[in-house]
């Protein structure tokens, strides 16, 4: 439930147009409503200025539409993370509102314009094609919560012109996530370029000596680029909502 919703519940009983015991309907799903499979958390928009988002790696489509529906009613706009394809279709079945980004491995129900709350922009790079699934994540993450975004793939340091050339890019943004695999070394030098906030994501994408990203995640734990902060590894949702928190400030 968003502030703008319980404003607008607010001035229908004020206005008469809607009764106390309406709105205590309303409100009595506040602060979770419990649905079995899911203690579904309405409060957390109004508490962090960002709803609930569903995490959709391990559940059941069920679970998901359950969830889903819990949170839709409320007339809020539902993201779902980590959702494989097959799944995604089912959903899609029950919500063909619902948009699937196949890149970002996420669905959207958008049932209201997202409210652009960002004042600025926040620009997400990926290292190589290969981490363009946890990139595209951060971007229609930050997206969904009200960003304008710009992106930029492919420009590893493995031929490192390839960044030099978006040196405008890199100048015009509120804030940077840099997503990158193997040895992570990108985030130190975005960071070396620029005088806003870097946040680093390492992938799990590499050959065996990256350990599954714990080799990219002491590379940019051991930055050399002062101020560079780093998530977990293929967290491209996480980045993506600290981004979201530096860019209302």
């Amino acid at each position: 439930m968003s502030p703008d919703y319980l404003k607008k519940l607010l001035d229908a009983v004020k206005d008469g147009a809607t009764s106390v015991d309406e709105a205590v309907e309303y409100l009595r799903q506040l602060p979770y409503q419990d649905i079995g499979c899911a203690q579904v958390d309405h409060h957390r928009e109004l508490r962090q200025g960002m709803p609930e988002v569903i995490f959709g790696e391990g559940k059941s489509v069920e679970q998901i539409v359950r969830i889903m529906s819990a949170l839709a009613g409320t007339g809020s706009n539902v993201l779902v993370t980590r959702l494989a394809a097959d799944k995604a279709r089912d959903i899609l079945a029950v919500f063909p509102a619902a948009g699937y980004h196949d890149d970002a491995r996420c669905l959207t129900l958008e049932q209201k314009p997202v409210q652009q709350k960002g004042k600025g922009e926040i620009l997400v790079i990926s290292a190589g094609t290969s981490d363009i699934p946890v990139a595209a994540e951060a971007l229609v993450t930050a997206r969904f919560l009200g960003n304008a975004t710009r992106h930029v793939y492919d420009v590893g340091v493995a031929g490192i012109h390839r960044l030099l050339a978006r040196r405008e890019q890199l100048a015009a943004a509120a804030v940077i996530i840099v997503v990158a695999g193997m040895e992570g070394a990108l985030p130190s030098v975005v960071g070396g370029l620029v005088d806003k906030p870097v946040i680093a994501v390492p992938t799990s994408i590499g050959y065996g000596a990256s350990f599954g990203g714990i080799a990219a995640l002491l590379g940019m734990l051991n930055s050399c680029a002062a101020g560079v902060t780093v998530v977990n590894i293929d967290n491209g949702f996480g980045a993506a909502c600290a981004a979201n928190l530096i860019n209302r400030m």
